[in-house]
């Protein structure tokens, strides 16, 4: 799918990048012997290729997964921290998004995760802080830090508690339970695809509404339900997303577009957000 892009994406050493849909990016964590597992510099160069999807006109929706049927993202690559921990070598350094550039992302346009297997330790925290969430019916979600001496240093505790409440969030953190696809779809956290396979088509096609709508609506929406998300008080989150996007909105082009385009009963042609 050719898409018009106004800089080339960055280069990537552990994602593959494809254009699948018109508007959808779709990232592969591209490490299938290592279960997707991370290393030190993959985080950065997650965090330089979602600050591009952002500032990419075009693009509206990205999906991430991992590569093969076994693990969408086993977290950080235990094997490279023993040994640089054993050597001396650096210490693993967040970037400010956190695991991959992504477990902290506050962002600008929405990430649905294709969770293709297991999602442990940093995976589930990228998978916590995405937009929303598909499952194969054999994904399994975990944080399973603590029983290596760690803990979940991406941002995952305080989103575990936040989606999943403080007891079951503690359970999953301290006492190492994992949840399955349908316990975690049960909780309200993911949509279950009817099967492996069918996984990537059921979630483009749920980018592809997503990326049919308009971008300057889907920006705003997605302000405002994070801003909720984030803000202790509903009210304050309102009047957050308010202040920051609403005259922008209503006096852009967009909104002119689709109340035309609902008027004269035909489908929008958006223009690309200035938000």
């Amino acid at each position: 799918m050719s898409q018009n892009f106004t800089k080339p994406p960055p280069t990537c050493q552990f994602y593959t990048i494809a254009f699948p849909a018109k508007h959808v990016m779709l990232v592969t964590i591209n490490r299938e012997k290592a279960m997707n597992s991370i290393p030190t510099s993959g985080h950065p160069e997650g965090q330089a290729l979602w600050a591009w999807y952002d500032s990419e006109p075009d693009l509206r929706c990205a999906i991430i997964t991992g590569k093969g049927p076994k693990a969408f993202c086993a977290g950080a690559d235990l094997i490279e921290q023993g040994k640089l921990r054993a050597t001396g070598g650096p210490k693993l350094a967040m970037p400010t998004g956190g695991f991959m550039g992504m477990s902290r992302r506050t962002g600008k346009k929405p990430i649905i995760a294709a969770v293709n297997g297991f999602a442990l330790g940093g995976g589930f925290e990228i998978a916590l802080n995405c937009d929303m969430v598909v499952a194969s019916p054999t994904a399994t979600f975990g944080l399973p830090e603590a029983s290596r001496g760690l803990y979940a240093a991406a941002g995952g505790m305080a989103r575990v508690v936040r989606n999943f409440g403080m007891q079951l969030g503690s359970e999953i953190a301290l006492a190492g339970r994992v949840l399955g696809a349908a316990e975690a779809s049960q909780r309200n956290f993911c949509g279950v695809a009817e099967s492996p396979e069918s996984l990537i088509d059921e979630t483009l096609a749920l980018a592809a509404q997503v990326g049919s709508l308009s971008p300057d609506a889907v920006i705003v929406t997605r302000a405002g339900l994070r801003e909720a998300w984030e803000t202790g008080s509903v009210e304050r989150a309102a009047q957050l997303t308010d202040e920051r996007f609403a005259r922008g909105l209503f006096e852009g082009e967009n909104i002119a577009i689709g109340l035309e385009a609902f008027a004269k009963k035909g489908k929008p042609s958006w223009v690309p957000s200035k938000l």
